[in-house]
């Protein structure tokens, strides 16, 4: 005869709590097994990070109908508490530069920029006491760089490409989701030229400030090619602000916007610098290695630019 108690007798009751106790006994035992097996598996990781020697650090541009410039510093550690005066001595100073357009070289002349007391910017330019091999860069041209520093010799090669992509119009028009009236987006319409491989970059400038890219400022091509788009206009940002602007202008603002067609290693370096920067600080993101291209292990490019302008002035 198999065991049978009616709901609600005292042997049903014992029963129930026999099982209670079973399970819980089950989850308690297996909860341990787990913890015994997690305990099991911790490892002490120590990293010993390895030493590096300070390397060139390579910011050099051209842009059509703009001189050369140059900057030329030593790169610092990642964990160095940084001040003005170690950036100040990060400069690399009395170096021999040289810019080719494939038919004139010329060496180019450091000059100084005082920003604080103590505090100097330095870079290097076109000589304006040496004009007769100086030039400005031009749409469609090649341009090689030459660095000579402490006995080492670093180049690198960009070209000034055609424009890939036209501005047709920029226009106003009031920020969705806000009740501040005065706050509005600003739309520009562009038409891609047709074959791909069209690379730009974006500024953007506010009421005659300073041209700043946005937080991602370069684009490809692969979707849009030989199309006539629109696309909201992104604010540019100062990375060194404790705070990033929004993506809003205002009534009364003058907006700038600078659209520079670039080549592939210049939208490469930018690309991969610009995923670093958003992906520091996030231990889920995918390493990446910023992807310069000056010779002899240095770090940084040398970049052409081919600009063109568009403004528009947002009524009150």
């Amino acid at each position: 005869m198999g065991f049978y108690s009616s709901p609600g007798s005292k042997e049903s009751g014992l029963f129930l709590l026999y099982l209670c106790l079973r399970s819980m006994s089950s989850r308690l035992i297996l909860g341990g097994l787990c913890s015994i097996l997690l305990l099991g598996c911790e490892k002490s990781i120590d990293f010993e990070l390895k030493e590096e020697s300070p390397k060139l650090v390579v910011e050099a541009t051209i842009e059509n109908d703009e001189p050369p410039i140059v900057t030329l510093t030593r790169s610092v550690g990642f964990f160095s508490n940084l001040t003005p005066e170690i950036l100040t001595q990060s400069f690399v100073r009395n170096a021999e530069v040289y810019v080719s357009n494939g038919t004139l070289t010329h060496r180019l002349k450091e000059y100084t920029v005082p920003i604080l007391p103590g505090v100097n910017l330095y870079y290097y330019s076109i000589d304006s006491t040496n004009l007769a091999t100086a030039f400005e860069g031009e749409i469609n041209k090649q341009y090689n760089l030459r660095v000579l520093v402490d006995g080492q010799e670093y180049t690198a090669t960009t070209t000034i490409p055609e424009f890939g992509k036209s501005i047709d119009s920029m226009y106003w028009k009031p920020a969705p989701a806000t009740s501040d009236t005065n706050k509005g987006v600003v739309m520009v319409r562009v038409t891609d030229q047709p074959g791909y491989g069209d690379y730009v970059r974006v500024f953007t400038r506010t009421n005659q400030g300073r041209f700043l890219p946005p937080y991602n400022s370069v684009f490809d091509d692969l979707f849009i090619d030989g199309t006539t788009y629109e696309v909201q206009l992104e604010g540019g940002i100062d990375r060194n602000a404790d705070t990033l602007d929004d993506d809003f202008f205002f009534r009364g603002d003058t907006v700038d916007l600078k659209l520079s067609t670039i080549d592939k290693q210049t939208f490469d370096f930018w690309r991969t610098w610009e995923f670093s920067y958003s992906s520091v600080g996030n231990p889920f993101s995918t390493p990446v290695k910023v992807l310069g291209n000056i010779s002899n292990n240095a770090l940084g490019y040398f970049g052409g630019y081919a600009s063109q302008y568009k403004r528009l002035i947002i009524p009150q």
